[in-house]
């Protein structure tokens, strides 16, 4: 067993119990502000909940570098699309975007039984997709880029669809990002490339991974009514994968 794995378990242990306090502190939080105040409070809330989750990874040597954030859009409604590494990159994505309003596209297991994040994501505005039935992610995704469209907020989506475990790209699936762009006619297609989240999550979910820089690198929006869907597919893709570096 190498050095940094030994080390990394009594280390390990004191941020996931930390990081659960997190979870289970905010759930309470969270019915309040969305039952009691609403949608802008109870997003509040969810901000400052990823920032302190985002904070309990410095326990594990985490950092974290956002390249390009001036170039994201104001105003229109956006759908970030970006490589998927791991659990931290949606941490890091609501803390950093917090300002777009990101809402995920994501896997219905995730809908129940995650203090915090169950929650979020059922009433946050998100969508929940079952990938053992396709037909049922077409409206969800459809109603997701309505949803933008209508509020200028932003989609996050990852279309490779599970998270690489080695940092290296899967294949693009184009289906959800041709639903969003459908639907949300006058959004700006943001390109993310994120580097070395897959190394937090190296040996499984226990112990985690020490020391890792992290780097969310956002290119140059691209508008979903400026060129065919084809074309602006390819170019996202080129420029996600150009970017990551492992």
């Amino acid at each position: 067993m190498n050095m940094e794995k030994l080390i990394s378990y009594p280390i390990s242990a004191v941020y996931y119990l930390v990081f659960g306090f997190f979870l289970a502190l905010f759930h309470p939080i969270q019915w309040i502000c969305f039952n009691l105040f609403g949608y802008q409070a109870h997003k509040k809330s969810v901000d400052y909940l990823n920032f302190f989750l985002l904070r309990t990874t410095h326990l594990l040597g985490t950092t974290y570098k956002v390249e390009g954030r001036e170039l994201i859009p104001k105003g229109v409604p956006v759908i970030f699309v970006a490589n998927h590494q791991s659990m931290y990159d949606i941490v890091a994505m609501i803390w950093f975007f917090r300002k777009a309003h990101p809402k995920f596209v994501s896997k219905a297991e995730l809908g129940k039984g995650i203090p915090s994040v169950s929650y979020n994501l059922r009433h946050g505005g998100s969508v929940l997709i079952d990938r053992k039935d396709p037909k049922q992610a077409v409206p969800t995704i459809k109603g997701l880029g309505e949803y933008i469209e209508k509020n200028k907020r932003a989609a996050v989506i990852f279309p490779e669809g599970t998270r690489s475990k080695n940092g290296y790209p899967k294949e693009f699936a184009q289906t959800g990002l041709k639903i969003l762009c459908k639907n949300a006619p006058s959004a700006m297609v943001v390109p993310v490339s994120i580097n070395n989240s897959w190394k937090i999550v190296k040996y499984g979910f226990f112990p985690a991974g020490l020391g890792n820089h992290l780097t969310f690198t956002v290119h140059k929006p691209i508008s979903v009514a400026e060129m065919p869907f084809p074309e602006l597919m390819k170019q996202t893709e080129n420029e996600i994968v150009e970017g990551i570096k492992n």
